[in-house]
């Protein structure tokens, strides 16, 4: 079973489609949909394993890389996905509370963030974006750490080194040059530990992915690429930024690209397996599109129904990636109702925490931001610090109180 693309449904119409257009340059235009994959009635070639009503599907090349995967293993995915699920959208409602500055929602793309994160090794380094959520929970991160920087009171919140997890990055593409520098680094000290680089469709139109893709071809750098494909960047389809799946990009600069169903988390596990795998063998960068679907909005400063139809998630909720693994679980006897039962228990546990969690972080010291400027002081930031003093004073009731 196939998941077809926006691209495919929505053909970009060309200047060559107008009236007038020679034959020859119609030709030319549909040689290229033919070679990209996305004329219609074809799709780009899918990794799936697990089908959206639960099934699951045989496929030779990446079977070998879930083969060993047990029930206790499943039912581990299955609760990475639930917890994580909870988490995010009890930061969404903290920041409707107005406890968080912003969140940026992971939901619908838990498969391709569990399924990837559980492949990696602990001793394999991660740079993520700003909506990893379930990359940070297999790598052990704390999920109340994530919340600091939108809540406004640090800078990240962990220590990235702690767990080989990179503090979140805002600027859209740039880990991606971080991930290329610290992979050839990796390679320069002879240790088998490959690197990953979490970035959105969006990000890819960014000239810092096209960077590291030249970088980590040249030099052959242990990195994979994990491109979470979720349709839309903020407002702006895929269809928009690329003529061909973003997969096919990695061909022009040498290295292997593939798409896989970015809501079959066994799909998710055995592809970044697979390129983990080639990437510590020494055989370079790989790129992985997770072709998935970001159900929320963008941010929660984004409003999705000024430019997206209620049909479109409709259909995607029916491939939904918790719902098709627990289809799954209950088909083949893997798991009972008390299993479901005791995680839901566990969900509400987890979601009280992250509460309670929150408002009880400790306000930053407003002076600190001065602090670390300059290394012996200067007079205009000494001039800054006192007016900052002087405002934030007038806030004071006139009696002390």
């Amino acid at each position: 079973m196939t998941v077809e693309s926006t691209a495919a449904r929505t053909p970009r119409r060309s200047a060559g489609s107008k009236a007038g257009t020679t034959g020859t340059k119609r030709t030319t235009r549909t040689t290229a949909k033919k070679d990209a994959g996305t004329q219609k009635g074809t799709e780009p070639q899918l990794v799936q394993l697990l089908t959206p009503e639960g099934k699951r599907v045989k496929n030779a090349e990446y079977d070998k890389y879930v083969a060993g995967v047990t029930p206790e293993e499943l039912r581990g995915l299955y609760r990475d996905m639930v917890l994580t699920r909870r988490f995010d959208a009890e930061a969404t409602s903290l920041q409707r509370q107005g406890e968080l500055g912003l969140w940026a929602s992971l939901l619908g793309q838990e498969a391709a963030q569990i399924g990837s994160g559980r492949a990696l090794r602990d001793d394999d380094y991660v740079f993520p974006t700003y909506r990893e959520h379930g990359v940070a929970w297999c790598r052990g991160v704390d999920p109340t750490n994530l919340l600091g920087m939108f809540r406004g009171v640090n800078n990240g919140g962990w220590d990235p080194n702690g767990n080989n997890f990179h503090l979140y990055t805002i600027v859209i593409g740039s880990q991606t040059l971080h991930a290329t520098g610290y992979a050839m680094g990796v390679a320069k000290d002879g240790t088998d530990s490959a690197v990953i680089a979490y970035f959105g469709d969006g990000a890819s139109s960014q000239g810092d992915v096209a960077e590291s893709f030249t970088f980590s071809a040249v030099y052959n750098a242990p990195v994979v690429f994990f491109c979470q494909n979720n349709q839309w960047a903020i407002s702006e389809p895929t269809e928009k930024q690329s003529r061909v799946p973003i997969y096919q990009r990695a061909q022009g600069f040498g290295f292997p690209g593939v798409r896989v169903d970015g809501n079959d988390v066994l799909g998710c596990l055995a592809v970044t397996r697979w390129a983990l795998e080639r990437a510590r063998a020494g055989e370079g960068p790989t790129l992985v599109e997770a072709f998935t679907y970001r159900m929320g909005a963008h941010t929660t400063s984004d409003d999705p129904t000024r430019y997206r139809g209620d049909e479109e998630r409709q259909a995607w909720e029916a491939k939904d990636p918790i719902l098709r693994l627990r289809r799954y679980l209950e088909d083949s006897n893997h798991a009972d109702e008390g299993f479901f039962a005791e995680l839901e228990d566990e969900s509400e546990a987890l979601g009280k925490r992250v509460r309670e969690a929150v408002r009880a972080m400790p306000d930053p010291d407003h002076f600190a931001i001065f602090e670390n400027v300059y290394a012996d002081g200067h007079a205009l930031v000494d001039e800054e610090r006192a007016q900052f003093a002087a405002y934030q004073a007038s806030f004071a009731d006139e009696g002390g109180n």
